[in-house]
Formats: structure tokens, sequence, C-alpha cells
């Protein structure tokens, strides 16, 4: 798929594909979807960003919500590494010294009226945040020096930055600061949702397995740890397996404490069940 802009040929990125959909916690869902509405002809999409510990499901929400608006959805990976130019047009050398302009799945969704989620924005430096500030306030385009052309946004693109609240990120620039908002937090679930997650990314694990590891979480999140739902899914996925290769299949609660151990390690065992 390519697009013509000023004379120079873009080749577009493909929308991903994930699986999975957001389970509870509607009313940070209900914030994400009001930050995206336009109700008036002067009015203009809001960026959010997602803050939240690692696991909590922050992309997860993002995606949901995309879907729900029935919208191709690009991710745009952002790592410490990541340059103006991964954000925007990368140049690839197709023989003989011609080059191809490759749009990123940020300017795939800008182009295509998609929504791009950038994910774990905080790990980006302020370099490549500068290159999205126009595109973050009432401008709405970006700059791409590579291939010497401005890129304005379709009316129906958004874009949701997720961040991580953690110490291996960088601080926002207030300039850009200013142009992520609102800032949604994304706390742990509660005991029903949190076993509502596990049973829908697991639906072939049973009730016991799933219960366990959602007290286990629950327990950890009330003593302020950083396990996550991912964490739990890591540790019933692996207790499953681990029970399917015992000779006594009733042995759950062993095939647990391995799981959690291998997982988490040892201080994780002061939330398990004991037997």
């Amino acid at each position: 798929m390519t697009v013509d802009i000023e004379g120079v040929q873009l080749h577009l990125s493909h929308p991903d594909e994930l699986s999975g959909d957001w389970v509870g916690q509607e009313e940070v869902m209900r914030q994400l979807l009001a930050a995206w509405l336009v109700i008036h002809e002067g009015d203009l999409p809001m960026n959010p960003r997602l803050i939240g510990k690692p696991g909590v499901g922050k992309t997860t929400l993002a995606y949901a919500a995309a879907r729900r608006l029935g919208r191709e959805i690009y991710i745009m990976q952002a790592t410490v590494d990541t340059r103006p130019e991964d954000l925007l047009v990368t140049p690839v050398v197709e023989g003989a010294g011609k080059l191809r302009y490759v749009a990123s799945a940020l300017v795939s969704a800008m182009l295509r009226g998609g929504i791009c989620i950038l994910d774990e924005g905080n790990r980006m430096g302020e370099k490549s945040w500068a290159s999205l500030a126009p595109l973050l306030d009432s401008r709405r385009y970006v700059e791409s020096i590579v291939a010497g052309i401005k890129i304005k946004a379709h009316p129906l693109f958004r874009l949701v930055a997720t961040m991580n609240d953690d110490a291996s990120t960088f601080d926002l620039p207030e300039y850009i600061h200013s142009r992520l908002q609102p800032q949604i937090l994304i706390d742990f679930p509660a005991y029903e949702e949190e076993l509502a997650i596990l049973k829908e990314n697991l639906p072939f694990a049973g009730d016991d397995i799933l219960e366990y590891v959602t007290e286990f979480l629950q327990q950890a999140h009330a003593n302020d740890e950083r396990y996550t739902v991912r964490d739990g899914l890591n540790i019933a996925r692996f207790a499953l397996k681990l029970r399917h290769m015992a000779r006594d299949r009733r042995d759950t609660d062993q095939s647990l404490q391995v799981a959690i151990l291998q997982t988490l390690g040892q201080e994780a065992m002061r939330y398990a069940r004991r037997p």
C-alpha cells in the first residue's frame, strides 16, 4: 500500500491484530474513549496517556478501545534507541542507489485515519518526542526531514501513549507533558475482575488454578508488590504444563508452587497458599 505526498511515494505499514479483550474497569475505558471524542466542528481529539505498572493491561485497553470504534490499529513500540526517523519515515536502499521511503506505524495511522498506540512512550528521549510536537497540538502534522515532506493527520486519526510507572523510563519534556493529556491511571484490578481476565486469556484452565493464582495476585497487590496479571498468566500456564507432565494430575498445588518460584523467585513464595 502506497501514498503519494508532494511527489514522494510512501510505503505504508500494515495494521496490527491482537487477541484478547478488555475485561472489567469500564471507567478507564470510558475515559479513554471520551478523550478521543470530537463534540464540535471546532473541537479536536485529545492525546491521552495510559499510566500504570508493567503488565496491568495498558496496551490491551488501548487496543480494545480502538477496536470498539472499528478502526485500523497501529502499534508503535518505543525504546531508548528510537530516533525521529523511526517514528516518521525511514529510507531504505532499493538497488542501484534508489531509495524507498517506508512510513512508520504512526505515520501510516495518520494517513489512513487509524489509531496509533505509542507503546511505552516514556522510554524515548526528548529528541524523538520533539519530532511529534506539532502532531500533538492543533497543527496535527509531522515533518520528515529524511523525505523532505510535511505529513498531515487524517481527521479520524487518534493517538494514545502507554507509559510504565517504573524507574527505567525518562521524564517527559514539559512541552510534551502538556500535549499528552489526559493522564489516565490504570491500577490493579479487583478480585472478580482479575479472575475474569485470567479466564478470558486461559479458557482451557480449571477454576482451581485460576482461583489460586488470583488469590496469590490479590495478596501481592495488598502488599504493594509489582506482580501483575501478566505474571499470573505465566504462573498459570507453567503450572498447567507441569501438571500435565506429572504422574499424578491431581497434584495442582505443587505445580503452582513450582510455577510461582520459577516465574517470580523465592520472594514471591510468601504470597503462595501453603499446602
